[in-house]
């Protein structure tokens, strides 16, 4: 059993990375519901909350059928981050997480997310402070290094955990990498095989079949995988996944059913929670995933991606529901 603190997980939990725009209550609820064991909420800027911008304390909503939940938080100053942590704790998740692995250039040129992987010392206590101020179990997720020649990972997992947190995700790649080239989990491996860590080591990168995710973690022994990009308007990679590592059989693709359906609560739950004009704009990132490989697709997914009236495009996916039944899939 994977426990952060108290918190049980499972044998071999799978989680939804935070991801900015797309881990939202109404993605996380379709993620939930395909048998995602953990997950996280957007990043949130810690001085958006102690500012109480309003587009930071959204991000804070949570709900009990998504439990257990963390809630990540990044920022750069010590004031700040603490001030910060207090909001989160009455938010009342079950983790506190930090952001120490976005690369994005408004991020990292604060010293946030990956631009404090150039000043370790400050990272550790930044964290250190916040563990000492919360009494909400304390993670982290972040990067192996700022670039090839700074890969402290291994290092920055061991002061972490000396400081107290309770779980440590890694992205394999550096800052400079963004998101490209391969995920190198060999350093994520080391440090599972560090006989020093004691706290569960989750894997983030690249994992987008159940295949893979059944390689990586037999070879690098992690407690747990993180998964991100590859569930965007996918949460049925949760629920292959598990089925993969009960069955050792794949699962079919979700039929055109099970896509529409998926779409239509995503649409119906984002207009709800942000409504009409935002919740349909931040839509328009999922539609190609959900639906990828069906034939002739094109014309629809412009309608999709352009429209602005809820009606015509809940119509829309009807009509694709019916053009497109029983059509193959090409995953």
């Amino acid at each position: 059993m994977v426990k952060i603190a108290d918190i049980e997980l499972g044998e071999f939990p799978l989680l939804l990375a935070p991801m900015e725009d797309v881990s939202d209550p109404p993605f996380r609820a379709l993620c939930k519901e395909q048998g995602c064991d953990m997950m996280y909420t957007e990043f949130i800027s810690v001085e958006g909350l102690i500012r109480d911008a309003t587009k930071s304390v959204e991000k804070l909503d949570i709900y009990d059928y998504e439990r257990p939940i963390g809630i990540q938080i990044f920022g750069a100053n010590m004031e700040s981050m603490v001030k910060a942590a207090d909001i989160v704790e009455a938010a009342k998740p079950e983790v506190l997480d930090i952001n120490f692995g976005c690369p994005v250039k408004k991020v990292t040129c604060k010293g946030a997310g990956a631009g404090i992987l150039q000043d370790i010392p400050k990272m550790v206590e930044l964290t250190k402070a916040i563990v000492d101020r919360t009494n909400l179990p304390v993670t982290v997720k972040t990067r192996l290094g700022w670039d090839d020649n700074t890969k402290y990972i291994e290092e920055v997992a061991e002061r972490l955990q000396d400081v107290g947190i309770k779980a440590l995700s890694i992205h394999g790649r550096t800052r400079k990498q963004m998101y490209k080239g391969e995920a190198d989990w060999t350093l994520i491996g080391a440090i599972k095989d560090n006989p020093r860590i004691s706290i569960p080591i989750f894997g983030n990168g690249d994992i987008d079949s159940p295949q893979k995710a059944e390689a990586y973690r037999n070879r690098y022994g992690v407690d747990g995988i993180m998964i991100g990009r590859a569930a965007i308007g996918n949460p049925w990679i949760f629920r292959e996944i598990k089925h993969y590592f009960a069955t050792g059989e794949l699962l079919p693709p979700p039929n055109i059913d099970e896509r529409v359906d998926a779409a239509r609560d995503h649409l119906r739950r984002s207009i709800d929670w942000k409504g009409a004009k935002l919740g349909i704009l931040e839509m328009r990132r999922h539609y190609t995933n959900y639906f990828r490989g069906l034939p002739g697709v094109k014309e629809y997914r412009k309608t999709l991606v352009s429209e602005f009236e809820p009606d015509t495009l809940y119509a829309t996916l009807e009509e694709m529901r019916t053009v497109y039944e029983g059509a193959e899939v090409m995953m």
